[in-house]
């Protein structure tokens, strides 16, 4: 191969082009071995499927990461790159396994009914409900109080995802259910909604909020909270199946669910509104802002304009879900002005003392977060 030369090859290019032939010729298997992947990845999910296995094993992730990593240091490759690949890898198996269909954890339930089912995260269940197997009706807010009756009157487990600000009011404007119809709901904040529910259905309840938007490619490795209502056991079926589609339940409280998403959603999706609004008012051109940034600072960049590529009305709406959150934004407001006092009189120790004071709450944490961020940000880097 010494001293061949490609059509086109002249000059300064012309050593390079057998190499860069050669480099084409790689990436050509390597896609024919991703293609190959993907059909095996096919194979598992039906395996699965058929045998009720869930999609996401994490156990069997670490040991197969673990693995390939020893072999990529015996191979001399970079063991981090061959785990970032394989993660991509992963994250496009979980994403394909979906479509193969998943075990029905409660083969005898009646028809599901999803009401807001034409909304994006109601039809999001609703597809994964039907993936497992269940017959899913949909009621929407223009059908009247006679087809809804209809379509509730046999339902085995009735699913609310509407609007935060309407959840309670389409719970109280239920009709009765079958007594051993499982009510859930999907909202965000969950003790006014627990409790409507409570309140209307003597039947059991259950309380799920997806800590996720309805616009993921896998449920694998989400989270969802689940929040108990009434008569746990007859909701074991729809924890198990939630679990077969990939996603990790965390159970918590009404009270406290609502507690930590006053800081998780509401005080984080406030901070990031003010802050948007005041880069939009700083006269300065976000190409520049852009043009000038680091990988870490067009991150953050990203995570604030992301909102506002959404909803307004919904972001509103969990905000301001809890009464609870207007006295936390206050007690934030409050630090930030201590904080900010201690600019005001050039205090670097007080300063000092209250980091290393934030870094011991933070613990071991901070340490692993700064190593998960150094990926986060390579990643961020190679797609600028």
């Amino acid at each position: 191969m010494p001293g061949r030369q490609l059509d086109g090859a002249t000059g300064a290019d012309a050593p390079l082009a057998d190499l860069r032939a050669q480099i084409d010729e790689v990436d050509a298997q390597l896609v024919d071995l991703l293609a190959r992947r993907l059909e095996l990845v096919g194979e598992v999910g039906e395996v699965k499927g058929r045998h009720g296995l869930p999609i996401y094993a994490p156990e069997r992730e670490s040991a197969m990461i673990e693995a390939k990593r020893e072999l990529a240091v015996e191979q001399g490759v970079p063991p981090d790159l061959v785990e970032d690949v394989l993660r991509r890898l992963m994250r496009e198996a979980y994403a394909h396994e979906k479509n193969m269909g998943f075990t029905r954890r409660a083969p005898r339930l009646g028809p599901v009914v999803v009401v807001g089912g034409g909304g994006r995260m109601g039809s999001l269940f609703a597809r994964m409900l039907r993936l497992s197997g269940y017959e899913v009706r949909v009621v929407e807010r223009d059908d009247t109080d006679e087809q809804v009756a209809q379509a509730v009157a046999d339902a085995g487990m009735v699913m609310v995802s509407v609007p935060i600000h309407d959840t309670v009011a389409v719970i109280r404007s239920l009709p009765p259910l079958p007594h051993d119809c499982l009510l859930v709901d999907l909202t965000s904040t969950k003790k006014a909604a627990v409790a409507a529910m409570l309140e209307v259905h003597p039947g059991p309840v259950l309380g799920l909020h997806p800590m996720f938007g309805p616009d993921v490619d896998s449920l694998a490795k989400q989270v969802v909270a689940v929040v108990p209502g009434r008569a746990p056991e007859a909701s074991f079926w729809l924890v198990e199946q939630i679990h077969l589609w990939g996603a990790r339940v965390h159970e918590i409280s009404a009270e406290d669910h609502d507690d930590l998403m006053g800081l998780i959603q509401a005080l984080r999706h406030f901070s990031t509104f003010v802050y948007g609004w005041h880069l939009a008012h700083e006269d300065h051109d976000l190409s520049e802002l852009l043009a000038l940034s680091s990988p870490i600072y067009r991150l953050e960049l990203v995570m604030v304009g992301r909102l506002f590529a959404q909803d307004a009305e919904l972001y509103y709406d969990i905000i301001t879900a809890s009464p609870d959150v207007v006295a936390l934004i206050q007690r934030y407001q409050t630090r930030y002005a201590q904080a900010f006092e201690l600019l005001l009189r050039g205090d670097r120790e007080e300063f000092v003392a209250r980091f290393r004071e934030i870094g011991d709450w933070f613990g071991g944490h901070a340490q692993s977060f700064l190593a998960e961020s150094r990926s986060l940000l390579a990643h961020a880097d190679t797609t600028r």
